[in-house]
């Protein structure tokens, strides 16, 4: 059977069909230590250094719960809509190279949230079937070749990760696009690190997905047969897998040919997945309760003392937040804002008395080039700058040059302003550059009277020389639009 697509047709095969995308997202959480034991969970340290006889599955060690794991995975269930339920560990019994113990303890039948939902910022829904927690395994490096390991010389192992708290997230099969897929994951993504659950660093394996993708003829109520894309660690690299299998899968299906179910691998370079292994059932996994640790049933007044501040801290919240400061039309700003963690910022400042539509503007257009250093200017010099500019007293140009001095070197907008030359000019000075400009460009003066607007920057720009940039630009324009009306 042919498991690539031709390279002849790639836009047109998927003609006829709908996608059709359930997401398993695996998220590393933001404790101090391991899941089952005291070991630190952190990234980056020398391999097999945060180790000890329970992650490494001795005989004679016993696993103890890690409180803030549990705490940290209620907040994730609250985040998304998710009932917090009483639940049970199990063994997920499989052959794990990077798991000593060879099991996994994960949670099965009674995940500790589940029917829940992820709202889009375009306001579709996407179902959250569970969202449980299980401990992560350890990392296998394969040496040689192209670092996968039916090229390998040899392989290394490294425990450090072996153990760290998960939650996995697993959705209905509601996604229909790759581009919807993205949009799912990078507002789980803000959800999860807004709620200080996860770093959320997909560069570094804390969030990583799963995408199980298959194809239908478009207006059936039959699934097709799925594939299970495993370990995608980019935005990117999710579309193009997704993009790619069902592509392969509708070739496959107009060949009149059949699609295996099985756990398929992306490679980065080609753009191709390629097949891992046959996809595993439930019962091949030999799941069986966890002797070791007791249920998890935790009562009303730890679920909501655990997570009493998480509808505060989601996007969608701050979302609607700004968009009920500023109008709907501001929804996608809004979106903006919040995903560049400045709404707060931007809230703060319209809330004290700063024009809401120049706020936008500056905050989107030049404190995002540099998040860390736009955070360090205080609300009120902001607010300063923006009543300068709104009042006539800075040009936009001028505003932005001023702008860029508070973030390099700080100070007052009016002491910035006056150091660089900005203060206002006299209205009848403006008047008279004006004449000025007209008697010494009569050709391209007469072209405006006659409706050429295009010429009227030129005539701007020529103001603007003259006055060294101190005149400002909008009512310069407006006593341009007043001598065009009264000839």
């Amino acid at each position: 059977m042919s498991q690539e697509i031709s390279e002849v047709n790639k836009t047109d095969v998927l003609e006829g069909f709908e996608i059709i995308i359930g997401l398993e997202v695996h998220c590393e959480l933001l404790t101090k230590t391991k899941l089952f034991c005291a070991c630190k969970n952190q990234f980056g340290d020398e391999p097999n250094t945060n180790i000890c006889p329970v992650c490494l599955g001795l005989p004679g060690s016993l696993p103890v719960i890690n409180k803030r794991a549990v705490e940290l995975a209620m907040r994730i269930g609250k985040a998304l809509n998710c009932e917090v339920l009483p639940s049970t560990f199990h063994r997920k019994n499989y052959f794990y190279p990077d798991m000593p113990k060879d099991f996994q303890i994960s949670q099965y039948d009674m995940p500790i949230n589940a029917n829940g939902y992820l709202e889009l910022p375009d306001r579709s829904r996407v179902g959250i079937t569970r969202a449980h927690i299980e401990e992560d395994t350890g990392k296998s490096m394969h040496l040689g070749g192209s670092g996968r390991i039916a090229e390998a010389s040899n392989s290394l192992v490294d425990y450090n990760r072996a153990g760290v708290p998960l939650v996995e997230i697993v959705s209905e099969p509601e996604i229909y696009s790759s581009q919807q897929a993205k949009d799912y994951v990078q507002e789980l993504r803000q959800i999860l690190v807004a709620i200080g659950a996860s770093d959320g660093r997909m560069e570094e394996g804390s969030l990583r997905v799963d995408a199980n993708v298959s194809i239908k003829p478009k207006g059936s109520e039959v699934f097709g047969t799925r594939c299970e894309i495993k370990n995608l660690n980019s935005l990117r690299s999710l579309g193009l897998a997704i993009e790619y299998e069902a592509r392969r899968q509708a070739e496959l299906i107009k060949e009149g040919k059949s699609v295996s179910q099985e756990t398929r691998h992306f490679d980065e370079n080609s753009g191709r997945t390629s097949s891992m292994r046959s996809k595993e059932e439930a019962n091949d996994y030999r799941y069986f309760p966890e002797p070791d640790l007791v249920p998890l049933d935790p009562d009303t007044a730890w679920i909501e003392a655990s997570t009493a501040d998480v509808v505060a801290l989601l996007p969608i919240t701050k979302r609607k937040n700004l968009e009920a400061l500023l109008g709907e039309e501001y929804s996608s700003q809004a979106a903006l804002l919040v995903g560049i963690g400045l709404d707060e910022f931007a809230y703060k400042s319209i809330e004290a008395g700063a024009d809401s539509r120049l706020v936008v503007n500056r905050v989107i257009n030049e404190l995002a080039r540099d998040i860390e250093q736009a955070k360090q200017i205080s609300i009120e010099g902001f607010v300063e700058l923006i009543s300068l500019e709104a009042t006539n007293k800075l040009s936009a140009t001028q505003s932005k040059a001023v702008l860029q001095e508070m973030l390099s070197s700080g100070g007052k907008p009016v002491e910035i302003a006056k150091r660089l030359g900005y203060e206002q000019i006299d209205a009848n000075e403006i008047y008279k550059v004006i004449d000025e400009v007209i008697a010494n460009n009569p050709a391209e003066w007469e072209r405006y009277l006659a409706g050429d607007d295009k010429v009227v920057q030129f005539l701007l720009g020529q103001v603007m020389r003259s006055t060294k940039g101190r005149a400002n630009g909008k009512e310069v324009m407006q006593i341009f639009a007043g001598k065009q009306l009264s000839n």
